[in-house]
C-alpha cells in the first residue's frame, strides 16, 4: 500500500531555489558596471567590481536577515562597500547604482531547470503553491511577473509583508495562517540551510532541501534533492 503524504501546502523559496538568481544578478550587474561607466573610475575590470560587490551583498544580507539593519540600508550599503573598496567614497552613486540595479534585475528570467514543469505537476496534483522569500515585496512580485512564474504561486509572502524575516517562525507561522493551512500540512522547500531549512524546522515545519550546489547537510532536513525534478519522488 502506497504512503499518503499530509501535506496540502507546499512553500518554496524564490532566489537560489526556482529563479536563478546568480545568473540573473551577474548579467544586472554586468550592465550596471556599463551603465556607470565604473572601469573609467578607476574601478578596474568588471569582475574584480563583482567580486567585491559578492562579498558585501552576503554579509549585510545576513544582518539584515537577523535585524541589524533595514531594507533601505542593504540595497544601498552593498554598492557603497564595494564602491569604497575602489577608494571611491560617492554616496549617490551608490544609490542611484542601487536603484539602477533594482529596476533591472527583476526584468531576468533565467530559472532553475525544470522550474515549470514541476510547478504544473504540482498543480496538477492540486497543491496549495505558495512562496516565501525574504526579498523585497516589489522586487520579488516583478521577478515572478517577468519569469512568467506568478499564476503557479496562490499567496506570495515577502519579509516586507509579513514584517518578518526567514529564518524568523513568524514569517512561516503568518505564511500558514494566508494560506487556511495547519504546520502538519506544509513542508517548505529551499536552498538556504538556514533561512529555509532551519527557519521551517523552527515553525515546526518539514523541509525540502534543494542542495544545488552540492553542500554538506548541517540541518537534517526531512528530504534533500539535488534537481528539481527529484521533488517528483517526493509528491
Amino acid at each position: 500500500m502506497s504512503t499518503v503524504l499530509p501535506y496540502r501546502h507546499i512553500f518554496f523559496d524564490l532566489d537560489h531555489t526556482l529563479w536563478d538568481f546568480d545568473a540573473n544578478a551577474i548579467e544586472s550587474l554586468a550592465e550596471l558596471y556599463d551603465h556607470f561607466k565604473l572601469e573609467s573610475r578607476a574601478i578596474g575590470p568588471f569582475e574584480a567590481f563583482y567580486q567585491h560587490y559578492l562579498t558585501h551583498n552576503a554579509i549585510l544580507w545576513s544582518r539584515y536577515e537577523k535585524g541589524y539593519i533595514t531594507q533601505e540600508e542593504l540595497k544601498w550599503r552593498r554598492m557603497w562597500r564595494t564602491l569604497l573598496d575602489f577608494k571611491i567614497a560617492d554616496e549617490p552613486l551608490a544609490k542611484q547604482m542601487s536603484e539602477y540595479f533594482l529596476q533591472i534585475l527583476p526584468t531576468k528570467k533565467r530559472v532553475f531547470e525544470y522550474t515549470f514543469e514541476i510547478l504544473q505537476y504540482l498543480t496538477e496534483k492540486n497543491y496549495g503553491l505558495h512562496l516565501i522569500t525574504n526579498g523585497f515585496e516589489k522586487t520579488q512580485r516583478s521577478k515572478l511577473d517577468h519569469a512568467g512564474l506568478t499564476p503557479y504561486f496562490t499567496h506570495i509572502i515577502t519579509s516586507e509583508l509579513s514584517n518578518s524575516v526567514k529564518p524568523k517562525r513568524e514569517i512561516f507561522d503568518f505564511a500558514v495562517k494566508q494560506a487556511n493551512g495547519k504546520i502538519s500540512e506544509c513542508i517548505m522547500v529551499g536552498d538556504n540551510q538556514e533561512a529555509d531549512i532551519g527557519g521551517a524546522q523552527g515553525a515546526g515545519m518539514d523541509a525540502v532541501f534543494v542542495n544545488h550546489i552540492n553542500a554538506v547537510s548541517s540541518k537534517n532536513p526531512k528530504y534533500t534533492i539535488m534537481h528539481l525534478k527529484e521533488l517528483e519522488n517526493i509528491f
